[in-house]
């Protein structure tokens, strides 16, 4: 069952991708006029409004700032930190396997953070989950390339985990919990894009971990200046991420895998 709703979460967001399915529905009303059906303007103007819209405002920056902003880095960092835990999704293991060298994307502070907490605190673990989140992939899992850019960076082998299995942020949890097994009274930072944050809390949360929020990777900003300096296709991208933390958190609540439909602190 869980592999069956790995492949058709991964169809669903093929297909109904917002800037895909807008092509989708423009191209249809064009079919319906070509064909002499006036009903085919409506979907026409649907289509085309949807990136008129995005064109002239900050849909990118709305629909992603109440994730960022839902939870705020620690005003001090905790004295005591015994473990790192760092999502996937920053890494690009078909480039890595292309080139010989790791290659990151835009979610780059996912990986560079961890290594900079590492040396503030020389006690503690760093755990990377993150295994073949794609249906069509090479050899290598994110977990390879973490271990490659880490081992690169002098990070020490005997202080890193690496769980290997996880394709969504609901095994990251599940798995990672149980590689790591947490003991009470331990402190351990969850690294992951700020927009990222609530789905995955509350992922961890019902997990039976309560892990310390650590967002990196912020998107959003303030001022028009911020809001407008993407171009179109990075705004569609932006706008596309956040839709998708909001879809994803609904569809784990309602499969019970997160603790709410938008967690809080």
């Amino acid at each position: 069952m869980t592999d069956l709703l790995f492949v058709l979460s991964k169809l669903f967001w093929l297909a109904l991708r917002p800037g895909t399915f807008a092509l989708l529905v423009a191209l249809v009303g064009l079919w319906a006029v070509w064909r002499g059906r006036r009903w085919g303007r409506w979907p026409i103007a649907a289509g085309l409004g949807f990136y008129l819209a995005l064109l002239l405002l900050p849909l990118h920056i709305w629909v992603q700032m109440p994730l960022e902003d839902r939870f705020a880095r620690p005003a001090e960092e905790p004295a005591r930190v015994d473990g790192i835990v760092v999502l996937g999704g920053a890494v690009e293991q078909d480039l890595t396997e292309a080139r010989g060298i790791p290659a990151l994307n835009g979610a780059a502070e996912r990986m560079t953070e961890p290594v900079a907490l590492m040396r503030r605190h020389p006690g503690a673990r760093l755990l990377f989950t993150g295994g073949q989140g794609a249906l069509l992939h090479g050899g290598l899992t994110e977990a390879d390339v973490a271990r490659q850019l880490w081992t690169g960076m002098g990070v020490p082998p005997e202080r890193m985990i690496f769980e290997t299995g996880a394709r969504n942020t609901h095994e990251n949890a599940v798995l990672s919990h149980a590689l790591a097994k947490p003991r009470p009274g331990e402190t351990w930072l969850l690294v992951t894009s700020a927009s990222h944050m609530p789905r995955s809390v509350g992922v961890y949360r019902r997990a039976g971990w309560d892990i310390v929020p650590w967002p990196v990777n912020y998107r959003t900003g303030k001022g028009l200046h911020v809001w407008y300096a993407a171009s179109f296709p990075g705004r569609l991208s932006e706008f596309e991420w956040g839709l998708r933390e909001w879809i994803g958190m609904a569809a784990y609540r309602v499969m019970d895998r997160t603790d709410a439909l938008f967690p809080a602190p």
